[in-house]
């Protein structure tokens, strides 16, 4: 599994942060960025993968190698679904192909949100709180904001600079997105949230993982 402790270089890290106190000087509301390696474990798409393939496996082997002989097809399809299982644990993509996609985006945006108030987004001053959420295994990318922020920015505007994140992320330019993706939202911000004189930074503007 992808580590988000590593997703980004140092540099890379360095850069969102900048990024993020940029924005911040121009508007009151309170921007992070989180990572997460995967934001669920999904025990059902590993049980699945090792059944499907296993037993894919298991009648290939029958009916190549022993004459189509059922006598060994359960035992076999048995150690071939633990081989798979643990397979699976081992390289997450491949139980990612049974997760339906709707389960994914459900997932990412049920993990979003409680990392939004894990961090703290949700107790700033003003409920201005952004989060740039970014699930790895899922390849999904989730904003959120705080009551504050919907009462002027609808949750589909934020939605379209989360795909184009996620879009740079299978591109390889994940920092690239991300950035040019929070000083958009920034712009928004700025627009319908200026900066107040006695603004204070309320959140680590590093990158947050989990």
């Amino acid at each position: 599994m992808m580590n988000a402790e590593t997703f980004f270089t140092e540099a890379e890290k360095q850069r969102i942060a900048a990024t993020i106190a940029g924005v911040e000087q121009k508007t009151s509301g309170e921007v992070a960025a989180m990572v997460v390696a995967a934001s669920d474990t999904y025990p059902e798409a590993t049980l699945l993968a090792g059944v499907s393939i296993g037993g894919l496996t298991a009648l290939l082997i029958t009916d190549l190698f022993l004459n189509d002989s059922l006598g060994y097809f359960v035992p076999l399809m048995v150690a071939s679904a633990i081989a798979v299982t643990a397979l699976s644990k081992i390289f997450p993509p491949l139980p990612r192909l049974f997760i339906p996609d709707r389960r994914k985006e459900t997932r990412v945006a049920e993990r979003a949100l409680r990392a939004f108030y894990e961090k703290q987004l949700h107790a700033t001053r003003d409920n201005t709180g952004v989060l740039f959420f970014i699930s790895l295994l899922e390849r999904k990318v989730w904003i959120l904001a705080d009551s504050g922020i919907y009462q002027k920015i609808p949750q589909e505007t934020l939605l379209a600079h989360a795909q184009d994140i996620a879009s740079g992320i299978k591109q390889g330019q994940a920092c690239n997105a991300l950035c040019r993706q929070i000083e958009a939202v920034g712009v928004i911000l700025a627009r319908h949230f200026p900066i107040k004189p006695d603004d204070t930074n309320e959140l680590s503007n590093q990158v947050f993982t989990g």
